[in-house]
């Protein structure tokens, strides 16, 4: 997961938008955690399309100050969190983080961090990335000591585990080539494991795997998935999918692994529940893309609970790379011709060697812990 880094592990996860943890039944229904209240929606929750940053690292200095750019690896449980976006009132996990990081160093007010994907209330992250643009006498004095001071300052549910200057060029929102996500389901709540609750959906009814996989293949590429996300105004719902596979990672459990350039908002949490309902048998396997086509919302796709979700990793080019990788993304895409759903292959649901615009998919692995 560091600077350079070509070649992750497993692939994770799809994003999208989030049902309210109460609305469901049972102690913890199909659709998350009941009896719990519904909180606020972020900003750009999940994964924001490629546009303005919000909140950028750097502003505030004073005009011609040395500065330092400095990249933060991040985990947290978003249980408790409002999502990852400052928001007035709310406990998020951005503002945590700046503001520990603006006492650990010293500074007049928040650190303003720039994060590779803001995640929405209730998603987890194992391997988040955000940049701060700080003053570089302040860097000299406390960096050195900044990540142990922080680990003492910061609750329980978010650490950072690495805070380092980052190389010329970076930018942990703009830099990125792919991120991973994973959601897990429990197709058995009488095997479920109470002690993953927060972090796993309950679902009622068994999963085909073999044929949620064969739904995923006919999405892979890169394709508009209005259909699956909530429109920005000027923003682009297009976005190349790298790879989108299930796999039983333990008894009743069934992990998406999805990996995408980039999530705009619900895009992830709206494909699984549609994969869900070809699982259980209640939609043909051709069905999502027949959605995905129609680039329209269909409201027959559920949008699956928030906290079955994880940001396990994001990747970057080598170090050379990572300023023209930032400026190629901040260009506004297009949707690409009509080219009707891929044709489905019987073998894999994996992404070709190559996808657009030079992205590697990461190489398979073992499920992630």
């Amino acid at each position: 997961m560091g600077f350079g880094d070509g070649a992750p592990g497993p692939v994770a996860s799809l994003d999208i938008s989030p049902m309210p943890r109460d609305e469901g039944p049972g102690h913890q229904g199909e659709w998350g955690v009941a009896g719990r209240r519904a909180r606020g929606v972020a900003p750009g929750a999940e994964e924001s399309p490629p546009g303005p940053a919000v909140g950028a690292a750097g502003a505030g200095l004073p005009p011609g100050a040395e500065v330092v750019r400095v990249r933060l690896d991040v985990g947290y449980d978003g249980t408790g969190f409002s999502g990852w976006a400052r928001q007035p009132g709310q406990r998020t996990v951005q503002g945590t983080l700046e503001d520990a990081l603006a006492r650990v160093l010293g500074l007049a007010g928040p650190a303003a961090l720039t994060v590779a994907g803001r995640t929405d209330a209730g998603v987890h992250a194992r391997g988040q990335v955000a940049h701060a643009d700080l003053l570089a006498d302040r860097w000299a004095d406390a960096g050195p000591a900044a990540a142990r001071r922080l680990a003492r300052l910061l609750p329980p549910d978010v650490r950072v585990h690495r805070l380092t200057p980052a190389p010329p060029g970076f930018d942990a929102r703009f830099s990125a080539v792919w991120r991973r996500y994973a959601y897990r389901v429990c197709d058995d709540p009488a095997l479920a494991d109470p002690l993953a609750r927060h972090v796993t959906l309950w679902y009622r009814n068994p999963l085909d795997v073999a044929a949620m996989n064969a739904a995923a293949r006919q999405c892979l590429g890169e394709r508009d998935f209005a259909a699956f996300c909530r429109r920005r105004a000027g923003a682009s719902t297009v976005r190349t999918l790298l790879r989108l596979h299930w796999a039983r990672t333990g008894p009743a459990v069934a992990e998406a692994t999805v990996v995408a350039d980039a999530f705009c908002h619900n895009m992830v949490r709206a494909l699984v529940g549609a994969l869900l309902k070809v699982g259980d048998g209640s939609r043909p396997a051709g069905w999502p893309a027949e959605v995905l086509a129609a680039r329209v919302r269909d409201p027959a796709v559920p949008v699956v609970a928030p906290h079955g979700l994880c940001l396990e990793e994001v990747g970057y080019p080598a170090d050379a790379g990572l300023a023209a990788r930032a400026a190629a993304t901040r260009n506004l895409r297009t949707a690409p011709a009509p080219s009707g759903p891929a044709a489905p292959s019987p073998a894999t649901s994996d992404p070709p060697a190559s996808g657009p615009a030079g992205l590697s998919p990461p190489a398979p692995g073992p499920p992630p812990g």
